[in-house]
């Protein structure tokens, strides 16, 4: 952030107002890591903030400090809406285009109250009065931190508030290990610790607390997975059949895709996702190495993110759609 955009943030801050928190539809460790560092942040300046979700998070994130007041679009559309409406200032949250959002984008899109953005995509969409984007970061979590600190509020920040950023540091950093992570993260963390967070305890929470259903799903998955040697790639399919089947749950798929890049040679990995009830197919793509996922999403499949890690859908067939990547896959170097 630049001096100006400091200034301006710290003017529409000066004095107590309502505000609205927005993550990106099915939020994740860093979305609702952020959007919940900033509403215990702004309850401390004395503002009345709300977190208004496009739809529900994971159970394993339902632990997290102020997640029983988040509130969710898709399930109380007139409550969300009245609150967006009355909102005197916006902040989105680990995304950079409002269609991110879902639903919500109708309602967004017609306010006329100043919005900030704070997210590490690339290629932001030019809608909010600040715009703080840097691809540099590995989470939005991180970009908080700094927040924080452009603001001069660093005696604000407790464990509370610390709880939540490095939640969403350590889940879109991979536990650390993805190229985004820097000595200045470590350094970032360590204020965390210090401020008395418990992050044996956030790691458990968030990826030791699984459901015998989801291993069982983890282990259709791995079954279901096709490696292409040739390609350095390999992908995973789940069809509607199999997430009925081991009952699926919002956030039970999380983390799969990264399996396929676990195996010697490959540096391409991807996960199809059938859901019927949205007619949609999701999509991840994960990499190692130099090639460009979020380039290839774009191209291909509507989607976008990170070099390394990106995400898609199409509204073809299952089959169509695991074809139609096959075929491209076929024609493409991959380093």
């Amino acid at each position: 952030m630049n001096e100006t955009e400091i200034t301006t943030v710290k003017n529409l801050l000066a004095n107590p107002k309502k505000i609205a928190i927005i993550p990106h539809r099915s939020p994740d460790g860093d979305a609702m890591g952020s959007t919940l560092a900033l509403y215990h942040f702004l309850k401390k300046l004395n503002h009345q903030p709300v977190v208004i979700s496009p739809n529900d998070f994971p159970n394993f994130l339902a632990w997290l400090p102020g997640s029983n007041d988040v509130l969710i679009y898709e399930n109380d559309r007139t409550n969300c809406t009245k609150n967006l409406n009355e909102a005197e200032l916006v902040f989105t949250l680990d995304f950079n285009a409002l269609h991110r959002t879902g639903e919500m984008e109708q309602v967004l899109s017609k306010l006329t109250v100043p919005m900030v953005m704070i997210d590490h995509h690339q290629k932001p969409d030019d809608f909010a009065a600040v715009t703080y984007s840097d691809t540099s970061f590995g989470s939005t979590c991180e970009m908080i931190y700094n927040f924080i600190a452009y603001l001069e509020k660093t005696e604000l920040l407790d464990k509370t508030i610390a709880t939540c950023i490095y939640t969403g540091i350590m889940t879109d950093s991979g536990s650390f290990r993805f190229p985004s992570t820097t000595s200045k993260t470590h350094r970032v963390v360590a204020d965390l610790i210090d401020l008395g967070i418990d992050n044996s305890e956030i790691h458990n929470q968030v990826f030791d607390s699984n459901s015998y259903n989801r291993l069982q799903l983890l282990g259709r998955a791995l079954q279901n997975m096709r490696v292409f040697p040739e390609y350095k790639t390999a992908y995973i399919s789940l069809s509607q059949k199999d997430l009925d089947e081991f009952h699926y749950e919002k956030g039970d798929t999380e983390g799969v895709v990264n399996y396929g890049l676990t195996i010697k040679g490959i540096h391409l990995a991807a996960i199809f996702i059938e859901h019927k009830d949205e007619n949609i197919i999701k999509i991840s793509f994960r990499s190692q190495g130099s090639f460009d996922v979020n380039q290839f999403a774009r191209e291909h499949f509507q989607g976008g993110g990170h070099i390394n890690a990106a995400g898609g859908k199409s509204y073809d067939s299952l089959n169509y759609t695991i074809k139609k990547f096959e075929k491209i896959i076929a024609t493409i170097e991959i380093e």
